[in-house]
């Protein structure tokens, strides 16, 4: 999943505590701090952009690279600067890095509380009972919990996406990853709660929801109230498509071993379906893909893209790609630009190998790419994707689109900017259009994340 740290919206009362809320990694952590802000504020929290007037200061951590947990200690050393300069302040990890690294976060009270992904709902509990000398820490992973019956409070900034997280932890062990470590044994969450948080969104005027889960094609729940007994991810995202055909949806992340001929023909059927699927690669070598337990093979991942774009043609593919994993040969690394180049993806996630401790590659494989060829390698992945970035959005010049309009470009507060359905980002004119309006969009020129359009209005 992206990477980005993403703040919350406050909503002030001045006579209520305040929480100052960091969230770092992937969209399903953007999810979790606002189960969290959910939780806190029927406690008698309310949020704060502002951390110099926090009462409460949480980072919602990532640990799935370790430039993301060192930025993280960085922060906490600022945030230990507000404890000096106002008494009473308390500071929380919570999320992926305080389940990895618990003890090391309570050595020498480097923090005040420590409160894992599964523990959110003893939150309370954990603020009442610290003290100066007693750091409270729940780390607990949990067989069951999904936070189904909280409502996470929406405080993006547009009122048009929204994130719904459909299941929690994974059962893959990739070799390299450390999300079963940190999040726990894979759960789905019942399927009338989903659908009745995205009704709930689309009634509050959210144009569209994205179903999040660290392997959403691995989705499952057996319900006696169905025929069938049983719901799979196809069958969810219908549910989800039939609430409205002015609903947009979205998904992310698929598994390459676990994506169906029945998920793809669904989305095929469903127009307010997103035509775009993240499918991550990770290597485009049979060595590296076995050595990181994928549990596919390059034959296999590409005869899925062919089967996508067989059925979907025009769908979006993204992916993300790891260079120098332990072992890695130039052979291998050019098998996966050699992949790449093949399936021309519109646009990849591409990060050196990271180690992360407890995990299999951590205790089986040495990490022996040597970081100045690792970032060679990296490099040249990157130009490369760079160029076939561009040769995607080539490919649909003159095409028209239907574009959910999102708001000011960045470059120009005088053009607008929106996905298109294969999420793809397109700049065109104004004409009058507001933020979560529908337009459509002709392609009249390109860069390599961008398509440069027309206004052909609705």
């Amino acid at each position: 999943m992206q990477e980005f740290t993403h703040s919350i919206r406050p909503i002030i009362d001045p006579a209520k505590k305040k929480v100052y809320i960091e969230t770092y990694g992937c969209q399903m952590n953007v999810n979790d701090s606002e189960v969290i802000l959910s939780i806190l504020q029927k406690v008698g929290y309310c949020l704060t952009e502002n951390i110099d007037e926090a009462d409460l200061i949480l980072a919602n951590t990532c640990s799935i690279r370790d430039n993301a947990e060192q930025r993280i200690w960085g922060r906490i050393e600022q945030f230990r600067l507000q404890k000096k300069r106002r008494s009473g302040v308390i500071i929380g990890i919570v999320g992926c890095m305080a389940e990895r690294l618990k003890d090391k976060l309570l050595d020498g009270h480097q923090v005040d509380l420590v409160a894992g992904p599964d523990s959110y709902r003893s939150l309370p509990g954990l603020l009442e009972a610290i003290t100066p000398q007693k750091p409270q820490i729940d780390v607990l992973l949990s067989h069951e919990e999904t936070y189904a019956d909280i409502s996470p409070v929406r405080m993006d900034k547009n009122g048009i996406s929204a994130f719904i997280s459909i299941m929690r932890g994974c059962n893959n062990v990739c070799s390299y990853c450390v999300v079963p470590y940190t999040r726990g044994a894979e759960r789905s969450r019942d399927p009338h709660t989903i659908v009745a948080e995205a009704r709930e969104l689309y009634e509050h005027g959210y144009k569209e929801v994205t179903l999040l889960g660290q392997n959403v094609d691995s989705y499952y729940w057996k319900d006696p109230d169905l025929a069938g007994n049983d719901v799979n991810f196809a069958l969810l995202l219908e549910m989800v498509a039939q609430i409205s055909p002015s609903l947009r949806v979205r998904f992310s992340t698929s598994h390459p071993k676990d994506i169906s001929d029945e998920v793809i023909y669904t989305m095929a059927r469903y127009e307010n379906i997103c035509k775009h699927i993240h499918l991550p690669v990770q290597s485009g070598s049979d060595v590296m893909l076995e050595k990181m337990r994928r549990k596919y093979t390059r034959e296999w991942y590409l005869e899925r893209v062919k089967k996508i774009r067989s059925v979907i043609p025009d769908c979006g593919l993204t992916t993300d790609v790891i260079a120098g994993f332990c072992g890695e040969t130039i052979q291998d690394h050019h098998d996966t630009l050699s992949l790449m180049e093949e399936v021309v993806f519109d646009s990849a996630f591409m990060f050196a190998y990271s180690e992360r401790p407890g995990t299999l590659a951590s205790r089986k494989y040495a990490d022996d790419i040597p970081y100045e060829e690792k970032t060679s390698r990296l490099n040249e992945i990157i130009a490369l994707q760079g160029r076939m970035s561009l040769k995607s959005n080539e490919r649909d010049l003159g095409k028209v689109f239907e574009v959910l309009v999102e708001g000011p470009s960045k470059k120009n507060p005088e053009e607008l900017c929106g996905r298109a359905s294969s999420n793809k980002m397109c700049v065109f004119p104004s004409r009058g259009e507001k933020p979560g309006d529908y337009t459509k969009v002709r392609v009249n020129s390109v860069t390599s994340a961008t398509l440069i359009c027309e206004n052909l209005g609705k």
